[in-house]
């Protein structure tokens, strides 16, 4: 497992460039809003520390993932942010669902950062069971959360 051992909270914001003029957007799924909410709230928070004001953080809420890149497309559209964040739950069930909706938000993903000049960060859990997606999301093994918001600071100051 690419995780084990790794905390994904682990980052040092010595050094890390000025964002205080940046504005990111947060895209987030409402499906598995147990997840999604403590994604965004590890990103946010992150954000904060790093000195982005609150004013500068776009929040806007999608129904799932499938709908994130629809959403960020939108957003860098109509905001026009210098990152957004893709934050999402897939959680294996018992049908084929699980891989069509994971490379199709991956896919779409993908194709918004080849498409514009706005860095849209994959933060998309795709685990399982609802134990390696809490672990994933503050828990055991940090939140994913963080290290998107930390991507997204370092690919709008890139």
């Amino acid at each position: 497992m690419a995780t084990a051992g790794k905390n994904l909270s682990d980052y040092e914001p010595a050094g890390f460039p000025d964002c205080t003029g940046l504005r990111v957007g947060l895209v987030v799924s409402s499906w598995n809003a147990e997840i999604t909410g403590a994604l965004a709230d590890g990103a946010y928070q992150t954000l904060r520390s790093c000195g982005m004001p609150e004013e500068q953080i776009l929040r806007w809420d999608v129904p799932g993932s499938f709908e994130l890149p629809f959403g960020c497309k939108r957003m860098i559209a109509r905001e026009k942010p210098d990152a957004v964040i893709a934050i999402g739950s897939v959680i294996r069930g018992e049908t084929a669902h699980f891989d069509f909706v994971c490379q199709g938000t991956a896919q779409g993903i993908m194709d918004l950062n080849l498409q514009t000049d706005v860095p849209v960060i994959f933060c998309v859990l795709t685990d399982d069971t609802w134990e390696q997606a809490r672990a994933r999301s503050g828990g055991k093994h940090g939140n994913k959360g963080v290290e998107a918001a930390v991507a997204a600071i370092q690919m709008a100051t890139l």
